[in-house]
């Protein structure tokens, strides 16, 4: 059973407060109200500050983030908590040895387009796409633990793997994998072609994005709202300024600085458990971070309560791992052990042997069009200048930034880094985490700990219960190597609504959820 909760922000004097709220309980199989009241329909208008790439779930880029649970449905889901739950899958059962999962699937679906009934026909061909290196796009990464997959009927589904398989990473792929009808494989990229409930009614490049209501979708009684009308805005200013004047009804991954402010107005704020992390990325082939101890002393020189008060609002969570709280890694007791210390961090960085100018031989990237990477950078470069460390901030814009942080041309870098919610090696996705052809590291891999970790969790099958000795081991390589320190989480998809909306369904991955959401008034 599902529960959708919502995350209000409370400001109280100073400090910033989360806290999580059941707002309703629902099988997905009756009408969704938040309360005892009935919620109202209507036309619901979104603000977003970009503009979308194509309509292939596979793309699963976060300027699509508005579009993919709209217009498509998942095998299964997540409750906001990391509860696996039924979607097109009806059940599921995992074998003895790990090797393999069986889906049954809904006999009751069709798509919205179309109209053509949803088989495992249709699974299959999606499965062939993703499997693809050309096509498979965001999601080819995660086949990589499947060897093959069989159809025995039109709503069987049976998924072989080529090793033990731990039972998150299996839910994480049926999860992860977004049906695609098998006709409209080849032009889902401009047409869609889902399950979902809503079907594209128009779009107007560079302008706007409207939805319709699916009037065939497969749970009863939604969708509430009759049409979803998305409007692209230059900045996240003009798009707060629509909510206020009325024009607007939601802002749709916007900032975490206008959330704040909002919310101050009377608007709700809403985080759901898919946040990025912030990530001071170390290019530990360069000198003078070969060095281990002068990498290990940046764990102290993060400020992270300060960072992500003066960069996020204080919207997020102090890490010093690359993990949100809903990641089976997670582990909050590093937070404490790795907090910020000048005099830990001195000691580590006279036992590294380096000379003052030897310290200060390097320049900290900087992305000068992301605010928030501006402010933290700035922090560390005051902090470094405490304990005898002098460096400029390398500022570079747009793509000559993008450019140089995925070819590795740096000494460090602050990146957010996703996919920290889920089965912990989805973190290798990452270029800096990624145990081959790293960009940043190179091959060989500099750090076969760290890539033995990786694969030791891979190895492991069972419930996440039986895998926390290798969560723990992971955990203690990373601080070890320290070629990445965690500063903060912070919020992708955070949604700034008016007062009379409810029905909020927070996603893992913090994609938009429209189909429950209606008018109070």
């Amino acid at each position: 059973m599902k529960k959708r909760l919502i995350r209000p922000l409370r400001l109280l004097g100073a400090a910033l407060l989360t806290a999580a709220m059941p707002l309703a309980i629902t099988t997905g199989l009756a009408p969704t109200a938040a309360f005892a009241q009935e919620l109202k329909g209507g036309p619901l208008r979104v603000a977003i500050l970009a503009d979308m790439t194509n309509f292939d779930p596979q793309q699963f880029s976060t300027v699509n983030f508005f579009l993919i649970k709209n217009l498509y449905d998942s095998l299964v889901e997540y409750t906001p908590e990391g509860e696996a739950i039924p979607s097109l899958a009806t059940e599921w059962a995992i074998a003895d040895d790990s090797t393999s999962v069986t889906v049954k699937l809904r006999d009751d679906v069709t798509f919205g387009a179309s109209g053509n009934a949803f088989t495992s026909a249709d699974v299959a061909a999606t499965l062939v796409k993703a499997a693809d290196p050309a096509r498979g796009k965001n999601v080819y990464a995660t086949m990589g633990i499947v060897k093959d997959w069989e159809t025995p009927d039109a709503h069987t589904l049976k998924i072989n793997f080529n090793a033990p398989v731990p039972e998150r990473q299996i839910l994480d792929l049926l999860q992860f994998m977004i049906p695609i009808e098998a006709a409209g494989i080849d032009t889902v990229e401009d047409v869609p072609a889902g399950t979902g409930p809503y079907i594209l009614d128009s779009r107007t490049v560079g302008q706007s994005v409207v939805l319709k209501k699916n009037p065939n979708y497969w749970r009863s009684g939604e969708p509430t709202l009759d049409k979803l009308e998305f409007t692209i805005f230059s900045d996240d200013a003009s798009a707060s300024a629509a909510l206020e004047s009325g024009a607007a009804d939601i802002v749709y991954n916007g900032t975490a600085r206008s959330a704040v402010r909002l919310e101050a107005a009377g608007y709700q704020v809403l985080r759901g458990p898919g946040p990025l992390t912030q990530v001071f990325r170390i290019n530990a082939t360069k000198e003078p971070f070969t060095n281990q101890k002068f990498r290990q002393a940046f764990n102290y020189l993060m400020d992270r309560e300060g960072m992500l008060r003066i960069g996020y609002a204080g919207l997020g969570e102090p890490v010093a791992l690359p993990w949100a709280p809903a990641s089976p890694a997670f582990d909050a007791s590093y937070t404490d052990t790795y907090a910020f210390d000048i005099e830990k961090a001195k000691a580590l960085l006279a036992e590294s042997g380096l000379t003052p100018e030897q310290q200060s031989d390097w320049k900290l990237l900087t992305y000068g069009t992301d605010q928030p990477a501006v402010a933290i950078s700035q922090i560390l470069q005051s902090t470094l200048t405490e304990v005898g460390i002098n460096v400029e901030l390398d500022i570079r814009q747009g793509s000559e930034y993008v450019d140089a942080q995925l070819a590795g041309d740096f000494h460090t870098t602050f990146g957010a880094v996703g996919n920290i919610q889920k089965f912990p090696t989805r973190v290798a996705t990452n270029s800096i985490y990624r145990i081959a052809n790293n960009p940043v590291l190179k091959d060989p891999h500099p750090f076969p700990d760290y890539v033995e970790a990786i694969k030791r969790i891979e190895s492991t099958p069972g419930p996440a219960d039986a895998v926390k000795a290798a969560y723990d081991n992971l955990n203690e390589v990373l601080v070890e190597a320290s070629f990445a320190i965690p500063t903060n989480t912070f919020d992708v998809g955070l949604i700034v609504a008016s007062p009379k909306l409810d029905g909020f369904t927070l996603d893992m991955d913090n994609l938009l959820v429209a189909r429950t959401l209606g008018f109070t008034e």
